[in-house]
């Protein structure tokens, strides 16, 4: 009974991943592949099929344009299969272009010119930039945002922030020159920059003040990995009357929206400028089990509200993944268009096979290396427990 019971209770934490890593996925992959469906039917591209998820189909439907619209049995991923596709990843199969008719041959992808082929493969991450942009501009339009004023009330003793000569009651104006609206934005700013020199101005007395300050790197241990961190040392106001509530207009919201997705691209390329420096570890890439984690971990901390945000920052990271120069994703297509302009013409199918076999074995790879890194993790994590 003991073994039924704790096989139960494994079955219901082990849902309690799975959903909420299928509702986040399945929004953003369904996001990425309809932007290229949709500019691919806006540019006469016959579309073959619409999948998410790869493997076997599960179920489906024929659309009145014959597009197979279907669900998959792996749900780690779709594609959008055009007329002349070899497959999902928009591979061309020269063969059967060559047996088309002229019909077919028009609304074959690979025979449109190369800017409606570049919109096209375009689509899909711009897709994902733009469901980001809307998440956050839709939670902070309806829930507006509690903002703490980035006064200082402490000072703790030994830390960075005593060394640069903060005082309590100091008030933080800016850093290396960007304006500080709120305690959040600094701790936000303090925390990307372990190591790193800040110009800080503060307000003291009513008098502008410049400080100095190299945050201590502090290492926080996950579930998900060991996150480096920075840290001044200083404690937030404690006075009620610095906390409020902001609402903001549909134009404020939006501008907010593209600010936080801006913020995600630009920590998201600053750690990986630290990776290849090697300030940074690579255990934290993660692949489909260290998102069912973090997916899981956040609906139950957070619940709804949570996993909508991680649907923003998924977004993001796809978009930003497909657009690397590598042959198979999006910014692999990108790139053989690219010489195309400058050539005049397609690299040949030679080449572009040769290319499509690198970019398959690379993305084989990074799919392997995240997959041991959650591995780890997770038996870091049980072991923990």
């Amino acid at each position: 009974m003991d073994f039924l019971a704790a096989l139960g209770g494994y079955s219901t934490s082990l849902l309690g991943y799975v959903v909420p890593f299928l509702f986040v996925l399945t929004i953003v992959v369904f996001i990425h592949e309809l932007g290229h469906f949709l500019v691919g039917r806006w540019c006469g591209v016959g579309v073959t099929s619409f999948s998410i998820g790869f493997g076997p189909e599960i179920a489906g439907f024929y659309d009145r344009r014959g597009t197979r619209w279907k669900i998959s049995a792996i749900p780690l991923g779709g594609y959008v299969k055009f007329v002349g596709d070899a497959n999902g990843a928009s591979v061309p199969d020269p063969g059967s272009i060559a047996r088309m008719d002229p019909a077919e041959r028009a609304a074959s992808f690979h025979t449109k010119s190369v800017w409606k082929r570049i919109a096209v493969v375009a689509a899909g991450p711009i897709a994902n930039f733009l469901l980001a942009i809307a998440v956050f501009a839709g939670a902070i339009y309806v829930s507006g945002r509690y903002e703490v004023s980035p006064r200082v009330s402490a000072v703790q003793p030994g830390s960075a922030a005593e060394r640069a000569g903060f005082q309590p009651g100091d008030l933080v104006l800016s850093i290396d020159g960007a304006p500080v609206r709120n305690f959040a934005e600094m701790q936000r700013t303090v925390s990307a920059s372990a190591g790193d020199s800040l110009a800080i101005s503060v307000e003291r007395g009513g008098v502008p003040t410049a400080l100095t300050a190299v945050p201590d790197s502090v290492e926080e241990k996950t579930p998900f990995g060991t996150h480096r961190l920075g840290r001044l040392g200083i404690q937030g106001p404690r006075d009620p009357s610095d906390a409020k509530l902001v609402r903001y207009g549909l134009v404020d919201s939006l501008t907010i929206g593209v600010s936080e997705t801006y913020y995600v691209v630009e920590r998201t390329f600053d750690y990986l400028g630290k990776l290849v420096t090697g300030r940074e570890s690579a255990d934290q890439l993660s692949g489909p089990m260290g998102i069912a984690r973090v997916s899981g971990e956040a609906a139950k901390v957070g619940g709804i509200g949570a996993l909508i945000g991680l649907i923003a920052v998924l977004s993001v990271s796809i978009g930003l993944i497909n657009l690397f120069p590598v042959p198979l994703l999006d910014g692999g297509h990108l790139l053989f268009y690219a010489i195309e302009v400058v050539r005049g013409r397609p690299l040949s199918e030679r080449a572009q096979e040769i290319g499509f076999r690198i970019g398959l074995a690379l993305v084989l790879m990074l799919m392997l290396f995240a997959t041991w890194n959650d591995i780890v993790h997770l038996g870091t994590s049980l072991r923990g427990t």
